[in-house]
Order: C-alpha cells, then structure tokens, then sequence
C-alpha cells in the first residue's frame, strides 16, 4: 500500500501515525507473500498495541479540540480494536487470517481517515491554532501529549 496526499490530514504527527500504519499494512503484504505465518503474528500484535495508543492520542486531541463527534468517532475505534481482536483469536486458533485481515485493514484505514478522520480535521487544527498561540505554555504537541500522559505542562 503506497501512501498518497488524498491520506493527508495536515495533521503532522497523525498523518506520521497513520503511514506507520500503512508500513504495518505492507509488513502484512511481505509475509503473506513468504508464506511466513510468524510474522502475520508479530504484525498483528503490534498493529494491535500500536492502533490503541493511535487511537487514543486521536480521541485526546479531538477532546481538547471540543470535536463535536468525538463519542462517534471513539465508537468507531473501539469497533475497529474489536474486529482486530477477532483476528488475533483467529490467528492463535491457527487460522490463516493473514489475506483477510490484509484486505480488512487496507480497505479500513483510507475510509476511516478520508471519512471519519477528515471530519475531524477543522476543529482539531483550530484547537492546535489555538494552542499554538498560547506560546507561554509550549508548543500544542508538548502540551497535548503532556495532557495525554496526565502531566502538566
């Protein structure tokens, strides 16, 4: 999966997240193409951690943000750790999930950044507008991810 501007959030640090994403889509499309079952796995359970962390980090900055469908999109991403789940017991069942979840998390990922995740974009970017003028508490990033760790900044 090559990643192309039409993905782009303007979002620097989530448009970094997603193509991260993206390499973890292509690790995907490495080890079916080697038959290598074990790294099915690895993708798998990293994806895993790493989509959580994604996902959270996203929900804290719409929160700051004051995005309206915040509580939508959060449902989305626990529907999409669901799925993931489901894979991750299928694969430890010794199924071979590795073209289906291929498939799931291509298709996935550029619909839920072109539709849920662009729908996000204005106010995030004004709230970071906004933070970015406050210069006396930091940068927007340093103060969202202190937030984000429950530290002040």
């Amino acid at each position: 999966m090559a990643w192309t501007s039409d993905l782009e959030t303007g979002i620097e640090v989530i448009d970094n997240q997603h193509m991260r994403i993206v390499d973890y889509i292509n690790r995907l499309e490495e080890a079916i193409n080697h038959l290598d079952r074990h790294s099915v796995g690895l993708v798998l359970d990293e994806l895993g951690d790493y989509c959580l962390s994604h996902f959270a980090f996203e929900e804290h900055l719409q929160e700051q943000a004051g995005y309206k469908l915040a509580v939508e999109h959060k449902a989305t991403h626990e529907n999409f750790a669901k799925r993931l789940g489901r894979y991750q017991e299928k694969y430890k069942a010794r199924e071979d999930v590795a073209k289906q979840l291929h498939s799931m998390l291509s298709t996935w990922l550029v619909h839920h950044i072109k539709r849920d995740d662009m729908a996000y974009v204005p106010e995030v970017r004004g709230g970071i507008d906004r933070m970015g003028s406050d210069r006396q508490k930091g940068d927007w990033l340093t103060r969202s991810v202190a937030g984000f760790f429950g530290k002040d900044s």
